[in-house]
């Protein structure tokens, strides 16, 4: 009894804060384009911004000393969830857990009201539109006013992270600051990902369609056999039985 409710705790905590997590997630990134896109244009706004952020950061530091405490796993838990362990040291990734965050909610208050295939190909989508956002905002704070940088405005970023989830990489706008490159590798990588994500769930939803459809025909062409079977058996009968 004691082990069950030991492996119970975390799941509880979860429970809890996976609501107020889920909206967190969004206004730290928020925050963050706010206090990207300010640019020291006004410094009050730029300190509470700030301050928000951090504020928000210390709630996702919080919750993972929770879960590492209360799983009883020391420094394995670092390892186990290295999803979270790396969204913490780098917030940027919070698009990640939103999606994952709110298909828990689904699955546990909810049925979910897409298919298999129809959630890959949504939450692929959605995670895409967020970390480009993000990769976005980064990229342009680290490019503007570095030496030869194309990436000038955040429009030139946006397009820069479209082409580059995307992997068509036009390459009219490019990094050339270290982390500028460092971000763009990252979003490469992911674009590669989801891409596949999304390639294989359409193609297996294809394939599952096009299975149905052969298992129908066939169904039916072994009933139109059977009826001309019972046809035929009825005309040989003699008159008189």
């Amino acid at each position: 009894m004691h082990v069950r409710n030991r492996a119970n705790r975390p799941r509880g905590w979860e429970r809890r804060v996976e609501l107020p997590l889920l909206i967190a997630s969004p206004l730290f990134l928020a925050c963050y384009a706010v206090l990207v896109l300010n640019d020291s244009r006004n410094p009050l706004l730029g300190d509470v911004v700030l301050g928000f952020l951090l504020a928000v950061w210390a709630l996702f530091a919080v919750d993972y000393a929770v879960r590492l405490v209360l799983s009883g796993q020391g420094a394995r838990f670092v390892t186990t969830h290295w999803l979270d362990t790396v969204v913490l040291l780098l917030p940027l990734l919070r698009p990640v857990r939103i999606v994952s965050t709110y298909v828990a909610l689904q699955r546990r208050r909810d049925q979910p009201r897409l298919s298999l295939y129809g959630r890959v190909m949504l939450y692929a989508g959605v995670t895409a539109v967020l970390l480009s956002f993000a990769s976005a905002l980064a990229v342009y704070q680290q490019e503007r006013g570095a030496p030869g940088a194309t990436i000038r405005t955040f429009g030139d970023a946006v397009w820069w992270a479209c082409s580059a989830i995307t992997t068509v990489g036009y390459g009219d706008v490019t990094p050339v600051t270290p982390l500028g490159r460092l971000f763009a590798v990252f979003l490469m990588v992911c674009g590669l990902a989801l891409l596949g994500a999304v390639t294989g769930s359409f193609s297996s939803w294809l394939i599952q369609v096009f299975d149905r459809e052969d298992r129908a025909r066939t169904v039916d062409r072994g009933e139109r056999g059977d009826d001309r079977g019972d046809q035929g058996g009825r005309a040989v009968r003699p008159p008189g039985s």
